[in-house]
Formats: C-alpha cells, sequence, structure tokens
C-alpha cells in the first residue's frame, strides 16, 4: 500500500505525540522484536520505534527491514526514531485521508 503525501503528513502529525514502543538495542533486529513490533502496530496501527546508538543497524536499514517484515509502512524516520504504519485489516483506527 503506498501513501500519498496527503497520507503521510496526516499520520506524521497523529504520530507526533506517541512515545516509542519498542526499542533496538545491541542486538539489531531480532525474533522478539518483531514479534513485539507486530503486536503492537496491530493493536495501535501506528507506532514508534526507536534505535539505540550501540545498534548495529543503520536507521533506514532498520526502518526498511522492520517494514519488509511486517508489511508495513515506513511514515518518518527522525533522528534514532522510525514511525511504521499498517492499517488493520478488520477493524482500522485511523481513518486517512484521501
Amino acid at each position: 500500500m503506498r501513501l500519498t503525501g496527503k497520507q503521510l503528513r496526516h499520520l506524521r502529525a497523529l504520530g507526533h505525540h506517541l512515545d516509542p514502543v519498542v526499542q533496538l538495542g545491541k542486538h539489531g533486529i531480532t525474533d522478539a522484536v518483531v514479534a513485539a513490533t507486530n503486536e503492537a502496530i496491530t493493536v495501535h496501527e501506528l507506532v514508534k520505534v526507536k534505535r539505540s546508538a550501540d545498534c548495529p543497524t543503520s536507521k533506514q536499514d532498520m526502518a526498511a527491514e522492520l517494514a519488509r517484515a511486517l508489511d508495513a509502512e515506513v511514515v518518518q524516520i527522525l533522528g534514532h526514531t522510525a514511525l511504521l504504519y499498517r492499517r488493520h485489516p478488520d477493524k482500522p483506527v485511523i481513518e486517512l485521508p484521501r
């Protein structure tokens, strides 16, 4: 699902006040991190993932790899934090503008 500029702007505005739900440490992206992020994104649709300074994965690779593993979209990468979005298949909470 490709997001338009208007939709990305809307999601960035919603994600501004969110706190990171998942944090990556020195082991990088593990199965446990993917499982925790999957659970969080299923419930909330929009989640922030924070990468610690000693994480071996770059922030762009981290966001792309998580998005690929979760079938999600990278909304924004700001500092060491990535904002990810995946629409809930049954009950979407976030209404995207057209």
